[in-house]
This record gives C-alpha cells, sequence and structure tokens, in this order.
C-alpha cells in the first residue's frame, strides 16, 4: 500500500511543521512500513542547526521514525483514530549526517505488542543515499 501526504493526513494527528513523513512507499498494516520523508532546505532548523553547515538534528531522524511507526500502527482497525503517545527510545544511533535536500527512507517494523496495554515496539532505520543514517527501537502507547 502506498500514501501520498493527503492520505497520510487522515491518519496522523501530526500537521506542518512537525508532519516528518512525506509520503509511504510500502505499508503492511501492523507489520511494516517503508516511508519518505525529504529534509526541504527551507526547513527553519537548518537556519540556526548549524547556520554555516546545516545539518539535520538527530531528534527529527527520531521523529521521522516514530511519525513512520505511528502510521504502521495506526493503519490496523485496533489503533486507528487513537492517540500516539512516544513511550520511548531505545539502542539510538546516528551513523551518517543528514544534510539539507536529503530523502530520508524509513524502514520499521513491529517487534513486540502488549496488545492488553495498547503498547507496541518496533525497530526502525532510517537512509539516506541508500546508506545506513540512523536507527533505533521506537516504542508507542496508543491512547
Amino acid at each position: 500500500m502506498k500514501l501520498n501526504q493527503d492520505e497520510i493526513k487522515t491518519i496522523l494527528p501530526h500537521r506542518e511543521p512537525m508532519l516528518l513523513v512525506t509520503s509511504v512507499e510500502d505499508l503492511s498494516p501492523g507489520e511494516d512500513i517503508r516511508a519518505v520523508f525529504f529534509a526541504d532546505p527551507k526547513m527553519d532548523i537548518f537556519l540556526g542547526h548549524f547556520p554555516e553547515k546545516p545539518i539535520l538534528p538527530g531528534v527529527y531522524s527520531i521523529e521521522c521514525m516514530a511519525q513512520a511507526v505511528d502510521i504502521l500502527l495506526m493503519s490496523t482497525l485496533r489503533y486507528a483514530g487513537k492517540t500516539p503517545l512516544l513511550l520511548g527510545v531505545d539502542k539510538v544511533s546516528f551513523r551518517k549526517k543528514i544534510l539539507p535536500g536529503d530523502t530520508l527512507e524509513i524502514h520499521a517494523n513491529v517487534i513486540s505488542e502488549k496488545r492488553e496495554k495498547a503498547i507496541v515496539t518496533c525497530a526502525a532505520e532510517v537512509y539516506v543515499h541508500q546508506e545506513w543514517a540512523a536507527n533505533g527501537d521506537i516504542t508507542i502507547a496508543m491512547r
């Protein structure tokens, strides 16, 4: 399943400037996702991080992973319409600078789920130019 940004907005509560998924290229609800985010050079964050050599802050990579996970979960019947709350991140590492104009490809898959508590942990990875840029485990509570 593919989704454009208008379709993503029917699933996610996030809006600009905090909507950090441009499109979904492949989605198996509740199983795995491949999403894309374009780091537009016009983003205000690049003005201050860092003015002479701008790079996307690591927390933006984490938020991209979290939003991809949100779509992965909220596209299922059991979590549709719920509010995704970031419960935690674990095993995060940053391996490559993300520059203005880069396109991030975010992959995520479910690794554990506590349905009775509506808590899900997913493994996520970010690639830029097919190179591994960041990864981590993202835990979401659906409320």
